[in-house]
């Protein structure tokens, strides 16, 4: 737990130091995983070169608060669009004084300051907003350090696993002054998921490839979940099972050799932007190359284009019910 100093004129604020490989890595894992919008191709490459990196920060999970005991924070930015979500919804709202670059949801966040994102941080329209608490990625070492000279407190986010996004929520709810609203928040996310696990319960658990990442109208560039993170235990959760279970890592870079060896008996595309319907005809029979495999000789090749999908954040089991839709649509029907 850092020590939050009485005054901020101590020490001079560092120059910000160039962007490390790890972080690019890690932005680019970030972007996917959290709703900053899908990348463009040459970005998404970069992310199976820091996937160790990514699975070691995020396996710990929860969230860590450098200060407690602090009154409930008026001026908070958001530097996250996952946890901008999750402030709006448990009724921190009023709060929030500027976000990130690329947050979009709720609307309300669209009148607010932008004030940067992972890489690209702006400190001194941060510390203009006058904030008293900052929502920082674990991976933002110099920003931290920054606003620690600075006297600002800060709530660091790190998540892993679906559960880690309700625990996430509960204490933010307690750093924040948002108790309630966070335990009714996390409630509607806990009911729906277990409504869900009942609707499927019993049924033939499909062989699943999640694809999160993909070239354009071509099978290369192909990142899937592994059996790791809140994207394997929301397939979980719809009634899939995981191809790529056994791989104890967020992400796979799939192959067409090791996704024929998987055989899988369907594949889900996840996306958070917008697919025409032509494009989207495209983009599935892209998936004929690989007759053999039972997804593509039985059709069971679908793209989800919604960001609930991919943002770990309050909407996250609406995201589920919209895979479990897709998995096992009888169960759903009247």
């Amino acid at each position: 737990m850092l020590n939050i100093k009485a005054t901020r004129t101590q020490k001079p604020l560092p120059q910000r130091t160039p962007r490390t490989q790890s972080q690019i890595g890690f932005l680019c894992a970030l972007r996917v995983l959290c709703g900053e919008k899908l990348l463009d191709t040459f970005v998404i490459v970069a992310i199976v070169s820091m996937c160790l990196i990514v699975s070691t920060l995020w396996a710990r999970g929860g969230v860590t608060t450098h200060a407690a005991a602090q009154p409930a924070p008026t001026r908070i930015i958001s530097l996250i669009p996952a946890v901008s979500e999750m402030l709006f919804a448990i009724g921190a709202g009023p709060q929030v004084v500027a976000v990130s670059s690329f947050d979009d949801y709720p609307p309300e966040v669209l009148k607010l300051p932008r004030v940067g994102a992972l890489l690209d941080p702006d400190l001194e329209r941060i510390l203009s907003l006058r904030p008293d608490l900052v929502i920082v990625y674990e991976s933002q070492v110099d920003l931290r350090r920054q606003l620690e000279r600075a006297s600002i407190p800060m709530f660091v986010y790190k998540h892993a696993a679906l559960a880690d996004i309700t625990v996430t929520i509960r204490q933010l709810g307690t750093r924040v002054g948002r108790d309630e609203g966070a335990t009714a928040a996390t409630g509607l996310i806990d009911a729906k998921l277990a409504e869900i696990r009942t609707r499927v319960a019993g049924r033939p658990r499909p062989k699943t490839l999640l694809v999160f990442g993909r070239d354009a109208l071509a099978l290369r560039g192909i990142y899937a979940s592994g059996g790791f993170g809140f994207l394997h235990d929301m397939l979980t959760a719809a009634g899939g099972d995981n191809v790529f279970a056994d791989v104890k890592q967020q992400s796979v870079q799939a192959t067409s050799e090791l996704i024929l060896s998987r055989r899988p008996d369907v594949i889900l595309e996840l996306r958070s932007g917008n697919l025409p319907a032509e494009a989207r005809r495209k983009e599935i029979a892209v998936w004929q190359a690989l007759s053999s495999i039972p997804a593509v000789r039985t059709g069971r090749i679908d793209i989800i284009t919604d960001p609930r999908t991919v943002v770990p954040g309050p909407r996250v089991a609406e995201g589920t019910e919209l895979m479990a839709r897709t998995l096992h649509p009888e169960a759903f029907r009247k």
